[in-house]
């Protein structure tokens, strides 16, 4: 994506947020390498402006729409024509699961999920560390850089601890290791390597994602040191942390809390039934054609 496009992004995202109160998930790791290959960016413009945009973020067979109307735009359909649009590339793909991605607390958002063949899926908490726990490190365990030889033991902690099918979590290994501000660590316990962590820093704040131990050495604490581990390495360094984490998974939420971390927004996911969607769109147009085609005497 050129330049000047992630800054009129940008600036939309930053209009609509203050407005609604709200923050937007567009995921700006992915904006910032993406693949000219694949339409994934939908933009409408007003008078040399951008007035909305949809992305779409593919993960192998998943497929996560986001989007935004500048708010003085709204209710003129753009978003629904650009979710039209996106409709026909996914149609394109072979994507098994379509999640429409909301900010909780954003009315507009409801109200378009009630038009479409959508269903809540799952709620995502994103939280940030309050700088007031104790750091008492665990040396027993360490975290060194990730290298290209443990690209297996990556992919397979995706499969294990995320439930991605082993295509997808190859897609997502190849995608993620293209983005410079990502930092990859293998968790170590006495030598062993028995996990993995993913820092990002953008905008001066780092965020920790792919947090995965193997099922045989969970429970054990390993987790919680490692969190630890990064916690006082980035606090150092002076930035505020971050991560993301389902609602759903109780036992991580509770280890972010203990570890001092505080929800302060929450994300939701609603799945789209993509035949009843298309066969909704079909029908629209169907009877846009029949008006267009009425002779008024």
């Amino acid at each position: 994506m050129l330049n000047h496009q992630l800054d009129e992004i940008r600036r939309l995202q930053l209009e609509c947020e203050q407005y609604d109160g709200i923050q937007l998930k567009l995921n700006w790791e992915m904006l910032k390498t993406r693949n000219s290959k694949e339409t994934n960016d939908f933009f409408h413009y007003e008078k040399g402006e951008l007035t909305g945009y949809l992305a779409l973020y593919g993960f192998g067979s998943k497929i996560e729409i986001c989007g935004m109307v500048k708010p003085d735009n709204r209710r003129k359909g753009i978003f629904s024509n650009l979710f039209q649009e996106a409709l026909k590339e996914i149609t394109d793909r072979r994507c098994k699961e379509v999640l429409l991605n909301a900010p909780a607390a954003s009315p507009s958002a409801k109200g378009f999920l009630q038009t479409t063949a959508s269903s809540f899926s799952i709620t995502e908490y994103q939280m940030k560390w309050n700088g007031t726990e104790p750091m008492e490190l665990d040396h027993s365990v360490s975290l060194i850089p990730a290298d290209p030889s443990d690209k297996d033991l990556e992919i397979e902690l995706d499969v294990q601890g995320f439930g991605l099918a082993r295509e997808d979590a190859e897609d997502h290994y190849q995608r993620v290791t293209r983005d410079e501000a990502n930092q990859f660590y293998i968790i170590l316990s006495n030598t062993h390597k028995v996990g993995k962590m993913r820092v990002s820093h953008d905008d001066g704040e780092a965020w920790i994602y792919g947090f995965a131990i193997l099922p045989e050495f969970q429970a054990k604490g390993i987790g919680r040191n490692a969190l630890k581990w990064i916690i006082k390495q980035e606090h150092s360094k002076g930035y505020p942390i971050f991560l993301e984490v389902e609602a759903q998974n109780s036992n991580a939420l509770k280890l972010y809390e203990s570890c001092g971390f505080r929800s302060f927004h929450a994300q939701d996911y609603y799945q789209l039934d993509i035949q009843a969607a298309l066969s909704h769109e079909k029908r629209m147009r169907l009877a846009h054609r029949r008006t267009d085609s009425v002779v008024f005497d």
